[in-house]
């Protein structure tokens, strides 16, 4: 009969379970798995495993709670404990409405789940449908973006561990928003991944960015794969969770014939139908594959849906006018026209960031354009820059109007990053806890080579390790108080409840959609049944061949509808009935 102490550590000659500071000899049984016949049968308890005699104890790999850190004792937690109040809730699933984005340390001044809870109201009057959560598993020191997590069961405690996450989830849900968690399941983090002491998690020699991958098809690969199926299915069923976004999926390494990928997916609809309500996965791919949002019936993995960074980089390129490393491709309105029309711009074409061509094209009959989550900024595209400047930092409110209205109206799942509602000035940058001198220089340098052909200038790169580089990163919400901040927020309001209420907005038929533009004059229209939107990119007012018959929206004073056209002033933007 197992307990909850019982651990699978095929690496261990002897194991010894430290439970409220009492020792307990575990005993083998097969497959790998230890017990602790006697070990506490209730009640919270501090513990930790002695590996082979070890002086120090080390914490459970499944681990719920890290009250003291990552190289600490763990503690047990109930999760059915907690007594819900969300039985009102509907979840919509992955339905093309607008996701909120945010990082729980940074969200507010306190940077906690309870906190969070205070802005829930904000968010819903925004008209958002779900908040998304950066990660907020266990992770070495007190601040980090999350992407550096040892303990996957654990929620970091700086954040108010798991009943507050249980807290939030509930409250979110009783304020009609849905929460989607990001998880981590490519690599561990550098600093308290005791996990590989126990046994085979991860597999040499086939790295990723990060570190080693996680070993999804070598020996022993059944029970890793296991481990991370519970773990997905845990934020369903403790947490009450309605999707989770898996970062970066290309990393996941497999080469079995049913890809974990697939196999999340089984799981999550097996899942979805014992609780009765709708549980959907989105994945971060740079694969531009569309395998992984294709019905399993026709040999794809089945997802829900997956980021389109295509989306992002020619919305950046043609707002922006940067064009430097992975940009360099999207210069040019024909690049946002083919993927407002074909999902991806790199379906099988060259790429000269990656010197191969890349992608391959989405079959519009298999699938919707809800599948695919669009940003013009997230934490990566803002992360990722030098010196975690937001487009707020050099762009004019008209201009981050105009991207407002290229996400928000188009024909994709639009998600905005935290701040960018209200044009937030607080930049943010990469930033690191680690406890370990010489690992925050480390991983500091790691960086800039990881973004060397950015052409970084290092002397512009805040350190991650220095406290301000984190404090730099919170947002201050008194920036919505400014005239022309408070502008802006009303207007991506008013784009959010228009997408809400205009169906031709919503349509998610590939067919519904198709574009004229114009390259020498700057200017775009993208049609949507009997609804239009036309953006002008260029420094001068453009006359637009549209014939439209009202103005839904706008974003710069200025436009007018002639016979057949339509004037937008520099740009400017307008979403059009026709």
């Amino acid at each position: 009969m197992s307990s909850r102490f019982d651990v699978w550590a095929p690496k261990a000659q002897s194991l010894t379970l430290v439970a409220d500071g009492e020792q307990y000899p575990m005993t083998s049984r097969s497959g790998g798995w230890w017990e602790a016949p006697g070990a506490p049968a209730d009640g919270d308890v501090d513990y930790g495993y002695l590996i082979n005699g070890a002086a120090d104890p080390v914490p459970d790999p499944r681990s719920r709670r890290q009250p003291e850190g990552v190289h600490s004792l763990s503690r047990t937690f109930d999760a059915g404990a907690y007594s819900w109040g969300d039985s009102g809730w509907s979840s919509p699933g992955l339905d093309g409405n607008v996701i909120y984005e945010m990082h729980i340390g940074t969200f507010t001044p306190e940077g906690t789940l309870d906190a969070a809870i205070g802005k829930l109201d904000y968010l819903a009057g925004l008209g958002v449908q779900y908040v998304e959560l950066l990660p907020v598993n266990a992770f070495n020191g007190t601040h980090n973006w999350g992407y550096d997590g040892v303990l996957w069961y654990a929620v970091q405690e700086t954040y108010g561990g798991p009943e507050a996450y249980q807290r939030f989830v509930d409250a979110a849900h009783q304020h009609g928003l849905g929460v989607i968690q990001d998880v981590v399941y490519n690599h561990l983090g550098p600093s308290g991944n005791y996990i590989t002491q126990f046994a085979p998690y991860l597999t040499e020699g086939k790295a990723n960015t990060w570190g080693d991958s996680l070993n999804l098809d070598g020996p022993g690969s059944d029970e890793v794969r296991r481990y991370v199926i519970d773990n997905l299915l845990m934020w369903f069923r403790d947490f009450h969770v309605d999707g989770l976004r898996l970062d970066a999926v290309h990393a996941l390494h497999d080469e079995r014939a049913i890809h974990i990928l697939e196999e999340f997916a089984v799981e999550t609809d097996r899942c979805a139908a014992e609780l009765g309500k709708p549980l959907f996965l989105v994945a971060e791919s740079d694969l531009n594959n569309p395998r992984l949002i294709a019905p399993r019936s026709d040999g794809g993995y089945g997802l829900a849906g997956q980021w389109s960074d295509d989306f992002h980089h020619a919305a950046h390129v043609n707002v922006t006018g940067e064009t430097v490393g992975y940009y360099e491709d999207f210069d040019s309105i024909g690049a946002l026209a083919k993927v407002y029309t074909e999902g991806f711009f790199h379906n099988g074409t060259w790429s000269s960031f990656r010197e191969r061509s890349h992608g391959r094209p989405i079959d519009p009959a298999k699938h919707t354009l809800h599948q695919l989550v669009v940003c013009t900024q997230n934490h990566d595209q803002i992360g990722n820059r030098a010196a975690g400047d937001r487009i707020s930092a050099t762009l004019p409110p008209v201009q981050l109007a105009q991207a407002a209205v290229l996400n928000l109206a188009g024909p994709f799942t639009p998600m905005l990053f935290m701040g960018e509602e209200y044009g937030a000035a607080t930049p943010w940058p990469f930033f690191t806890s680690h406890p370990e001198p010489e690992l925050g220089k480390a991983t500091a340098q790691g960086r800039l080579r990881e973004f060397e052909k950015m052409g970084w200038d290092p002397d512009t790169v805040p350190n991650p390790q220095d406290p301000e580089t984190f404090a730099s990163a919170k947002l201050d919400w008194s920036e919505q108080e400014r005239p022309e901040q408070a502008r802006l927020l009303n207007l991506y309001r008013d784009l959010i409840a228009l997408r809400r209420e205009n169906k031709d907005l919503h349509n998610p038929d590939f067919t519904s959609v198709s574009v004229d533009f114009d390259e020498d004059q700057r200017w775009l229209v993208l049609h949507r049944g009997g609804t239009v939107v036309v953006v002008n990119f260029a420094e001068a007012e453009r006359e637009v061949p549209v014939a439209a018959r009202k103005v839904l929206l706008s974003t710069a004073p200025g436009e007018s509808i002639g016979d057949g056209t339509v004037t937008l002033p520099a740009h400017g933007a307008a979403i059009l009935k026709v």
